[in-house]
């Protein structure tokens, strides 16, 4: 197993630099002027205090890089300094010690040295009072608290509202990020609508015109082509009829669900005449089964069926072979509405338009958008194999648009 590369600490921070440079200066102009906190405890040398000032204001210097390596050592420090007569220099840097390893230490050791610092106090002022017996002695352990109760406390509180702060900027970007989120499927949810609206009200008019004229070119008759070129003109003006109507809802400002001129499906018979007119052929068949009843249907729902139905026609005329073409709408339940379009299945007698499936894809959206069902295929029927195409879309129960 190859050797980790050794990380070396961080270059400390300005902060820590000008601190211990302060705390330096300050603690040797201390020493040199007999300032001491407090008598030696032990018979050691007096010049072992600037040997603590000297390695305190090392650990300074860790106090944003190793910040609980710092904290060790300041301890130990601490130690010798009071036996050999403390400097005030070497103690303030030492709380400065204390509090930088809550602020930037480990969150699994920094929140326990608050406790840690209590527990010490206490046990130090017990300790004083059983040593000296006398009331003086309280005042060690409010020194003591001072010194390590205090800064832990202060580095405590700062390191809760930082931790506070990030977390509230956290939920900030991530709230920012939703919304853009939400928006972009907004988007997209409206470009596919419109797409659905643009190619229901405007392939099977473009169907019609690719259909006839690709008649009037191949038949070359006088009386046909005249029919041909009638039915291109009145698909061409209803096409663009349509695509007025639709550029006009999509300017005019509001936030409708659906286009308050919404289809519905009284104009179902509309929609089988026009597509009579489209495939000029007696050998179709075009048939209209409805049983939807009395009760009105809501606006999306009725809208939803209207499309299936238009582009099941649009299909028809494209794709089917002669035969009949039956248009169903049904009630199931009271609360489903069935809409089944059926065709002869198989290659058509003339010229058709080509198909990019669109129109099933488009189909398939509408009927998920209301939590329907969708199915289209061949099917066995009685007069032989048959596309179907069946949707059933949910009605509410009291049935109002």
């Amino acid at each position: 197993m190859p050797d980790r590369p050794l990380r070396l600490p961080r270059r400390p921070d300005r902060d820590a630099v000008l601190i211990a440079a302060t705390g330096l200066l300050g603690g040797l102009a201390l020493w040199f002027l007999g300032l001491h906190n407090n008598p030696p405890l032990v018979a050691l040398p007096g010049w072992l205090s600037l040997v603590a000032l000297g390695v305190m204001c090392g650990a300074e210097l860790l106090r944003r890089s190793a910040p609980l390596t710092a904290l060790t050592v300041g301890t130990l420090t601490l130690a010798l300094d009071i036996c050999t007569g403390s400097l005030v220099a070497t103690i303030a840097m030492y709380t400065d010690v204390v509090y930088a390893a809550v602020l930037y230490g480990r969150p699994s050791v920094a929140w326990r040295i608050p406790r840690i610092a209590e527990v010490l106090t206490v046990l130090g002022t017990l300790l004083a009072v059983a040593l000296i017996r006398t009331p003086e002695a309280l005042l060690i352990g409010f020194g003591f608290g001072v010194l390590v109760i205090a800064p832990a406390w202060t580095g405590a509180g700062i390191r809760r509202h930082r931790d506070a702060a990030r977390a509230a900027r956290l939920e900030a970007e991530r709230t920012a990020l939703l919304a853009e989120m939400d928006r972009r499927e907004a988007v997209g949810a409206e470009r596919a609508r419109m797409a659905r609206e643009l190619h229901d009200m405007v392939a099977g008019h473009l169907s019609a015109i690719a259909i006839h004229s690709t008649a009037a070119l191949s038949i070359g008759e006088a009386k046909a082509s005249e029919e041909a070129l009638a039915v291109i003109r009145e698909n061409s003006v209803q096409g663009l009829a349509e695509m007025r109507r639709l550029i006009g809802l999509l300017r005019q400002a509001g936030g409708e669900e659906e286009p308050a001129a919404s289809p519905r499906l009284d104009g179902v018979d509309a929609l089988l005449a026009h597509a009579r007119k489209a495939v000029r052929d007696d050998r179709f068949r075009f048939v209209l089964d409805d049983g939807r009843g009395p009760v009105p249907l809501p606006a999306p729902t009725e809208l939803a069926a209207y499309r299936i139905v238009q582009e099941s026609l649009t299909n028809a005329v494209k794709h089917a072979a002669p035969g009949e073409v039956t248009v169903r709408l049904a009630r199931e339940d009271r609360r489903w509405l069935a809409v089944e379009v059926t065709s002869a299945y198989g290659a058509g007698p003339g010229p058709r338009a080509p198909g990019s499936g669109a129109g099933l894809v488009g189909m398939g959206e509408r009927v998920a958008l209301l939590d329907g069902e969708f199915e289209a295929g061949p099917v066995a029927g009685p007069d032989g194999k048959c596309w179907r195409v069946r949707a059933v879309l949910p009605v509410p129960e009291e049935g109002t648009p």
